[in-house]
C-alpha cells in the first residue's frame, strides 16, 4: 500500500502562484510513476502533470504547458506541483495519485484509471 498526502492548497489570485507537495508513505515511492489530477466541481478528474520515477520523463496537459512543473525528491518522499500564472480556470481539488511504471507513449500515463492510489486532495482556489 500507498499512502499519499497532499498540502499547499489555498487561495490565491489570478497570476499568482502555488506549490503543491505529495507525501508518500507506504511502498518504496522511488519506483512508481507519480501524476497530478484536479476535479472542478460537476466535472470529471482531469490530468494536470506526471513524471517517472527518474524524474527523467515528464508529461503535461496542455492546459497547464509552460505554466506548472512537476518534480519529485525521492529522498524525501514528495512529489510537487509549482503552479504559476495561476488562472480561475485553475480553481479544483487537486489530487496526487501514484503507480508502478512509466508508460509510453507519454500520454498513456494521463488516464485516472491507470493509477493505483490516490492522496484525499488540496483545494485550490484563484480569484480574478
Amino acid at each position: 500500500q500507498v499512502q499519499l498526502v497532499e498540502s499547499g492548497g489555498g487561495l490565491v489570485q489570478a497570476g499568482g502562484s502555488l506549490r503543491l507537495s505529495c507525501a508518500a508513505s507506504g511502498r518504496t515511492f522511488s519506483t512508481f510513476t507519480m501524476g497530478w489530477f484536479r476535479q472542478a466541481p460537476g466535472k470529471e478528474r482531469d490530468f494536470v502533470a506526471a513524471i517517472s520515477w527518474s524524474g527523467y520523463n515528464t508529461y503535461y496537459a496542455d492546459s497547464v504547458k509552460g505554466r506548472f512543473t512537476i518534480s519529485r525528491d525521492n529522498a524525501k518522499d514528495t512529489v510537487y506541483l509549482q503552479m504559476n500564472s495561476l488562472k480561475p480556470e485553475d480553481t479544483a481539488v487537486y489530487y496526487c495519485a501514484a503507480r508502478a511504471g512509466w508508460r509510453f507513449p507519454d500520454y498513456s500515463n494521463s488516464y485516472p484509471t491507470g493509477y493505483d492510489y490516490w492522496g484525499q486532495g488540496t483545494q485550490v482556489t484563484v480569484s480574478s
